[in-house]
């Protein structure tokens, strides 16, 4: 019999926690409450949760704290939906950044929070159970260029600083960590991040036509890149890992 997906709802809004956390639980949902980090740290203790709501405006540890401490340890891989102040896009670019799955803002409607999380639970159950993410301190190599994931660098074979936006980065990220795999569009979503508005349906493809154009391949016989017609993309290099000096 399959269990409910456990939900872990981390706000310091007793109201806004306890009533998204009886609508969660009335469509079938299995949800702890936590109204700040202390408590959040002490439940993961002993919780094995599937998804963590988190607000960020929160005294104490913020919600943007939290989550670079959550992907930092050993719950990096469990799924972070953030709550946002409908003013504050500077936040929702970070929490992106730092790898929250997806946002909501302030105020929400319930059977929004619940579709969301729903959407986020199912994309990421998409993916293969070993996909890896290259830790930090790593630098990551292939013809010739070198990703530091440090400084987040992309040095050519001259040792140039190519500039690459957040998105871009995500993305070749993503390739670095899964060569040689076919990759689809919903699962490229997923993993760089989910709900950026830059990622959304096709619009991945013109992401990789900019990666392409920062990694000076040939759009018509990209040797990093490959277009796998009707599924996906392919990382096709030979990538090596080592420690950052």
């Amino acid at each position: 019999m399959d269990h409910p997906d456990h939900i872990l709802i981390v706000d310091d809004d007793r109201d806004i926690r306890e009533l998204a956390g009886n609508f969660l639980k009335k469509n079938g949902l299995n949800v702890t409450l936590a109204a700040d980090g202390r408590q959040m740290r002490s439940l993961l203790e002993s919780l094995t949760v599937d998804l963590i709501v988190l607000d960020i405006m929160m005294p104490g540890d913020d919600g943007l704290v939290l989550c670079r401490e959550l992907r930092a340890g050993k719950h990096r891989r469990t799924p972070i939906l953030l709550l946002t102040a409908r003013d504050e896009d500077m936040d929702r670019v970070l929490g992106l950044e730092m790898g929250a799955d997806d946002y909501l803002v302030k105020p929400f409607v319930a059977r929004e929070l619940l579709a969301r999380i729903k959407a986020i639970l199912r994309r990421t159950r998409m993916l293969p159970p070993n996909f890896q993410v290259t830790e930090p301190g790593r630098e990551v190599r292939f013809g010739g260029w070198t990703l530091d994931t440090t400084a987040r660098h992309l040095l050519d074979t001259d040792g140039t600083i190519v500039s690459l936006s957040g998105a871009e980065y995500r993305l070749l990220r993503v390739f670095l960590d899964h060569p040689q795999r076919v990759l689809n569009r919903d699962q490229l979503l997923n993993l760089t991040q989910g709900r950026d508005a830059d990622f959304f349906g096709r619009s991945i493809d013109l992401l990789v036509s900019r990666l392409r154009q920062r990694l000076r391949e040939d759009a018509r016989e990209p040797v990093y890149i490959k277009t796998v017609r009707s599924e996906g993309y392919v990382f096709a290099a030979q990538v090596d890992v080592s420690e950052a000096p």
